[in-house]
């Protein structure tokens, strides 16, 4: 059974791929897949980056073999390679696990830095709204320093995903402009979602990006939309069970989101 929380906090539509509809509601995150899939190695995915796009022009995720890290901004879809490098991504390509939204921020503020990685953290607290079980986030300014990663493509039979971040590939961004992109959910959704703050990160130029670890922002224009609606597509062979992980698999969670 899924948490009280969750029901109470977070209203979940699971659906499959031929339950599709496009749409364009407000506030809504639309999710392929679960994080928990993703952990165990289910690195194919059924819904294509065409599909993707008629259901947000903001997010984050991966494409199928774990081909990298990827970055949803202003409708387009951009790889981050091994080396940092972002690559447009094609229409047809697939994705194993992303969240988007159709962004309209509630909230908006400057934030002033220099700042540490934790003390945005904490300042995006401050910003969302009380009540608001989860947030899109998006972050654009002059960032110091942004200290990202990537993972190579994987081939089956596939590894689990802590196995592969053993071997990512980490990188510095320094004195860059650009967005840092991405969502907060609560702690009661891991297993479904990633629990806490999961960002992504893309120069203004369109052309570095990654998964970021750590940050360092001088100046940024911050810009939330909250949301209570959380609808997610399941691939064959994936369920929408109880988000509940044991000790261990958190653990290994927090190994890959985390570094």
């Amino acid at each position: 059974m899924l948490d009280e929380r969750w029901i109470r906090a977070l209203h979940v539509e699971a659906m499959r791929e031929q339950d599709l509809h496009a749409g364009r509601e407000p506030h809504v995150l639309f999710q392929a897949s679960t994080i928990g899939a993703l952990l165990d190695g289910a690195y194919d995915g059924d819904l294509s980056f065409s599909e993707l796009a008629e259901h947000g022009n903001l997010g984050l995720g991966t494409l199928n073999g774990l081909d990298g890290e990827m970055i949803a901004l202003d409708g387009d879809f951009y790889r981050a390679d091994v080396e940092g490098r972002a690559h447009p991504v094609a229409p047809d390509e697939r994705t194993p696990f992303a969240v988007v939204t159709h962004f309209e921020p509630t909230v908006e503020a400057e934030i002033a830095g220099p700042l540490s990685h934790h003390d945005l953290l904490a300042r995006l607290d401050e910003l969302a709204p009380p009540g608001a079980a989860s947030c899109a986030i998006r972050l654009d300014g002059a960032f110091d320093l942004v200290h990202a990663r990537s993972v190579p493509r994987q081939l089956p039979p596939y590894r689990p995903l802590t196995e592969v971040v053993a071997e990512q590939h980490e990188f510095d961004l320094a004195a860059v402009e650009g967005t840092m992109l991405g969502f907060r959910f609560p702690s009661y959704v891991e297993g479904i979602e990633v629990a806490g703050y999961h960002l992504h990160f893309i120069d203004a130029d369109r052309e570095r990006g990654g998964h970021v670890l750590d940050s360092r922002p001088a100046r940024l224009r911050a810009r939330l939309d909250p949301s209570n609606d959380l609808h997610v597509e399941l691939p064959p062979g994936v369920g929408l069970g109880d988000p509940g992980l044991s000790a261990e698999t958190h653990a290994a969670l927090a190994r890959a989101e985390g570094g």
